[in-house]
């Protein structure tokens, strides 16, 4: 393989032209990147026999400048050209095989192909072909590993029997495909070398039709694969959803029983745990649902493009899927309902019991604001006879003050009857002190109204 140097610098590019204007129309920056999107990760083009080998890594998008300089780094060791600096698919020719790279979201593919005749499918698959160091240092792990073998026409189709020592189970599936075009054959089981198989026996495909077929059967076994991500998940949260729902219904039973408001606030502090623990697992879980059910989607459209026809007494590819990969995606919706419901029910308890909570507080508030007033109208009471007491008060001094002036009038001569004049002065005074104390209250509550709005303010 090292003496491949030789072979020309080939590699499927789409350069982006250096334009600015069309007919003098500024030009959309991004335009060839849009346009291109429909050219990416094109089919190969494949001609009958040829093996491939299929790897989808699980790696996040930080590796894709690793990827691309360990492909670069393949390149170079056989002369051809390395992917562009933000290339996200490549296809290149390298010395006895050819490698294929796509770059997805949360995914990486890398497809080798070999081409030449085979006698016994799988015996010596395209993957044989590539470096083992340059293999062993891809990022990310392994979650598809399939070899594929496309068989010439001119090859008597294989009968049962000998399908079934080509793979791993005697449970064969099955189809003709392309509308007749090939033929294909898999067991969907992984074999003692850690790959899947699939056998596909041309009938009349054209190179371009071929690769079509190859690309969906692989696609099919990748995103079936992907769609199952969350199934591990969903087994381990399950139970837990359980227990979630019967303590909810016991929560939501005990609101009625509640008598205080310290036992409402306990049963809110529970209803609140309960809800982060269901946040907690949909936060885990919603993300890898939602992607299962988009890459089921792809595998359903994938295997409506394969156009199957029945081969008698063998299950097709959309049978299998229906029939097994259906009932753990209905599982994987079923348990992101009940997410989705048991939340909502949550929500829903916690705001009943949260108004059940106000309603006592605002009971008691009101409460509080009636004692607040029958006491302050008892002490309206109570300085309201402490003011009368206080008029009597000094009303009693201030008689006494005059009497005294009264004597000391007499004994400077005058003739006066100085009992009298005191009994005659009880009436001014206690008038007086009554209506000075008043008018001092007035000017107390009127300096209390004005400085109530600026406190406020």
């Amino acid at each position: 393989m090292n003496t491949a140097n030789s072979q020309p610098r080939t590699a499927t590019v789409f350069p982006e032209p250096l334009r600015s204007t069309v007919v003098g129309v500024p030009e959309y920056s991004l335009r060839f990147t849009l346009h291109n999107e429909l050219h990416a990760g094109p089919y190969e083009l494949l001609a009958a026999p040829v093996q491939a080998s299929h790897l989808a890594l699980l790696c996040g998008i930080e590796a894709t400048d690793e990827e691309r300089r360990l492909i670069a780094q393949l390149c170079d060791r056989y002369g051809v050209n390395p992917p562009a600096a933000h290339a996200l698919h490549f296809s290149a020719k390298l010395g006895s095989f050819r490698l294929k790279w796509v770059r997805h979201g949360e995914f990486s593919t890398y497809t080798f192909f070999h081409s030449a005749p085979f006698e016994v499918p799988f015996a010596d698959p395209a993957i044989n072909y590539v470096p083992k160091e340059w293999l062993a240092s891809l990022p990310g792990e392994v979650l598809v590993a399939t070899h594929l073998a496309l068989d010439h026409a001119s090859r008597p189709q294989r009968e049962l029997r000998e399908l079934g020592r080509l793979f791993t189970s005697n449970t064969v599936i099955g189809s003709a495909v392309s509308a007749g075009g090939a033929v294909a054959w898999t067991d969907y089981r992984i074999d003692s070398d850690g790959f899947g198989r699939i056998l596909v026996q041309d009938v009349n495909l054209r190179r371009r039709q071929a690769g079509r077929l190859v690309q969906r059967l692989l696609e099919i076994e990748t995103f079936r694969m992907l769609a199952l991500l969350p199934l591990p998940l969903v087994r381990k949260y399950g139970p837990e959803l359980a227990r979630f729902d019967k303590r909810l219904a016991e929560l939501t039973e005990g609101i009625t029983a509640l008598d205080t408001l310290e036992d409402e606030q306990r049963l809110l502090d529970e209803l609140m745990r309960l809800a982060a623990e269901v946040e907690r697992i949909s936060a885990a879980t919603n993300y890898r649902i939602r992607a299962s059910l988009e890459y089921y989607h792809i595998v359903q459209a994938r295997i409506g493009e394969l156009r199957e026809e029945r081969i008698q007494g063998l299950q097709t590819f959309r049978e299998f899927m229906e029939q097994r990969l259906s009932a753990a995606i209905d599982h994987c919706e079923s348990v992101h309902d009940t997410l989705e419901a048991l939340s909502m029910r949550v929500a829903r308890a916690s705001d009943l019991l949260r108004t059940r909570v106000n309603i006592t507080m605002e009971g008691q508030t009101s409460d509080l604001l009636r004692s607040m007033d029958k006491r302050a109208h008892t002490q309206l009471r109570l300085q309201q006879t402490v003011e009368g007491l206080s008029v009597v008060v000094l009303s009693y001094y201030l008689v006494g003050l005059v009497g005294y002036g009264l004597k000391a009038v007499k004994g400077a001569g005058v003739g006066l009857n100085v009992e009298l004049a005191t009994g005659l002065a009880i009436p001014v005074v206690v008038g007086a002190v009554f209506f000075a104390v008043r008018r001092l209250r007035r000017l107390v509550s009127r300096h209390q109204v004005k400085e109530a709005p600026i406190k406020q303010q």
